[in-house]
């Protein structure tokens, strides 16, 4: 049977000087009674937070255990398995950095105390996303050490991969039946025929994480010479791959933003879309604003991930910053492709409600407190925690019932003609005409 997990949104990541952290801004901090809540939904896990930049703000010697104790005690009471993160979308406490040769040494001395300290806890994610956050932080330079270069960020991926390889190795030496969940954003990168080359290479290079920890990084590897080109040598790089750390589950997380779309027709889009590679300029945007043919989807990326790999996947966080009746569509969506992957085999262990408190500032990626709040399983604006609609929905599926629900009658925004803003193209990135006149026609008269 599918398993419902969930998740609360807990990045942690530093701006300039500046920690922004969604546990205190959505109220979790102060709320261990959230819990209760979250036990009331059905979930049997939850990926919850030990973060290293919480219990060791400053000196590692001076670890602050206290509010995981409590919270951790009371997962324990509720029958609620944890799923602990150690870094999630952080570079660590302000002595270190992804960029820091000894960044996966020190995540390593973290994660044996986190063990020893819980040694009952089985299940981790010592660093969550690791290509996207590396992407986030030393390529496109959102978050610190905002570098902007490609050799940064193979940099601070090959880091983080090998503070995963060594937190297990510590977590193991405690308990040695513990779990790596590993996390990872599973989206696809389509193109106009002139720029399918950069397609082609970012669809290779969103499974380097997986690789390097899955030891298949090698002379053989399609992104080897590449590798070799940026200044990563094969001594940096044989550690991961003479001692594997294989994912015990290969976290899938999806969103509608996963799946891009590169235009080298610049003009058609908002100057904020567009990037460079180098080698050319080009526009950067939701595929699912320009593909007139339906995204790749969540089945699709899972099974993927499934067949490359051979191991267990998960889908490790669905959440959709819309209105209620969208999100739970996408809920629903989610699941079913879920349930239709093990229905044809592949082995699909959970869907995670992900932002059950909600998030902060994801629009902008966190870079800014600009105070734009997305609900999600429950509401935390007001004096309490308010259910939405999206925990019917959970109950439901927790108890292993179907979606039912009346809006489901009805395509979510994904799937409407109005979710075209720009001029569609198919998956070739050829122009569309027919079937898709109306959002061309209205995009031409926005842009007159």
């Amino acid at each position: 049977m599918l398993e419902l997990w969930g998740g609360i949104e807990c990045t942690v990541n530093r701006v300039g000087d500046r920690y922004f952290d969604q546990i205190v801004r959505t109220g979790h901090h102060d709320r261990i009674d959230d819990l209760d809540r979250f036990a009331a939904l059905g979930i049997t896990a939850l990926r919850y937070p030990v973060l290293w930049e919480r219990v060791v703000p400053d000196d590692p010697g001076q670890p602050d255990w206290a509010w995981s104790d409590a919270r951790l005690a009371r997962l324990r009471e509720l029958g609620i398995r944890p799923i602990i993160g150690l870094c999630h979308h952080g570079s660590g406490p302000r002595w270190t950095g992804l960029l820091d040769p000894a960044f996966p040494e020190h995540l390593a001395r973290y994660a044996r105390a986190v063990a020893e300290r819980y040694p009952w806890v089985e299940d981790f994610t010592p660093v969550n996303e690791p290509l996207t956050t590396a992407r986030f932080a030393a390529l496109y330079g959102h978050w610190h050490p905002h570098a902007r270069d490609e050799r940064s960020m193979m940099r601070a991926l090959l880091h983080q991969c090998r503070a995963v390889q060594l937190a297990m190795r510590e977590i193991r030496a405690v308990n040695p039946t513990a779990r790596l969940v590993q996390t990872e954003d599973l989206g696809h990168v389509w193109s106009t025929p002139e720029l399918r080359y950069q397609a082609d290479y970012e669809n290779e290079r969103r499974w380097l994480s997986l690789d390097l920890l899955c030891g298949s990084v090698g002379p053989q590897h399609a992104l080897w010479p590449h590798l070799l080109w940026l200044g990563l040598p094969d001594d940096a790089l044989a550690p991961l791959r003479d001692a594997p750390c294989e994912p015990d589950v290969i976290g899938g997380n999806y969103y509608l933003t996963s799946e891009r779309f590169l235009d080298h027709r610049r003009a058609r889009y908002p100057a904020r879309t567009h990037g460079s590679n180098g080698r050319c300029r080009y526009a950067d945007v939701e595929a699912v604003r320009v593909l007139a043919d339906d995204l790749a989807g969540p089945a699709a990326l899972l099974r993927e991930a499934w067949q490359r790999y051979g191991r267990p996947v998960a889908v490790t966080e669905a959440h959709l910053g819309a209105a209620p009746r969208d999100q739970v569509r996408w809920l629903a969506q989610v699941w079913g492709a879920a349930s239709d992957l093990r229905r044809t085999g592949v082995d699909a262990r959970a869907v995670t409600i992900w932002s059950l408190l909600g998030a902060w500032d994801w629009h902008c990626l966190v870079a800014r407190d600009e105070g734009r709040y997305e609900p999600g399983v429950f509401d935390v604006r007001g004096r309490s925690p308010v259910p939405t609609p999206l925990a019917d929905l959970a109950r439901s599926l927790a108890q292993g019932a179907a979606p039912r629900w009346p809006w489901l009658d009805e395509p979510g925004w994904w799937k409407r003609p109005e979710r075209l803003l720009y001029p569609p193209v198919d998956r070739e990135g050829r122009d569309v005409m027919s079937g898709a006149s109306g959002a061309r026609q209205r995009w031409m008269d926005g842009a007159a």
